[in-house]
């Protein structure tokens, strides 16, 4: 991959975290306020702003939110990668993934959103989550063969992410 598009690749993968991140709490959000719950929204939390829902299966539909949002997210950046072939557009598919991934191994599991689904259903502990992550995988796989990017140019965007991962986090903790 030529260096000059690798470096706005880089550059883009840092508002992309971002925005990521946001979309994800949105899809927490929009479903939690649709099913008629007072809701809180910041960079990487949303909770109902009284403490409890007002529905039984509500947290439970709430919590599907999140990933089912950054699913939406790769999915529609996946069709444009299909579409047109921008690289410019790989960040939105490739940190969809990354972000589930790294939350998932880094966040404590039982906190994130995969794991209390899984717990909510009965399904089995990891059920969600490997299901989550592997749609994810599958889209990033498609998108790097649709744009030739290779596991080497994958394994840097796995590192850049990392990085963006701890700016959105830092964020998050030092100065939200």
């Amino acid at each position: 991959m030529d260096k000059k598009i690798l470096i706005r690749l880089f550059l883009l993968f840092i508002p992309i975290a971002y925005l990521t991140y946001l979309f994800h709490e949105f899809g927490h959000w929009i479903v939690g306020e649709l099913l008629g719950n007072d809701m809180s929204y910041s960079l990487n939390n949303v909770n109902v702003k009284n403490g409890h829902y007002i529905g039984e299966n509500h947290k439970l539909l709430s919590s599907i939110g999140g990933p089912l949002f950054t699913i939406l997210q790769s999915f529609i950046f996946l069709l444009i990668i299909e579409k047109y072939k921008t690289v410019y557009v790989y960040p939105f598919v490739f940190f969809a993934f990354f972000t589930r991934f790294f939350s998932l191994v880094f966040g404590g599991f039982e906190n994130q959103d995969e794991a209390v689904i899984s717990a909510s259903l009965e399904i089995g502990k990891y059920t969600v989550a490997i299901f989550v992550v592997l749609i994810l995988l599958l889209m990033v796989w498609r998108a790097s063969k649709i744009l030739k990017i290779n596991l080497k140019c994958n394994c840097i965007f796995y590192a850049i992410s990392t990085l963006c991962v701890l700016i959105v986090i830092g964020t998050y903790l030092y100065i939200l």
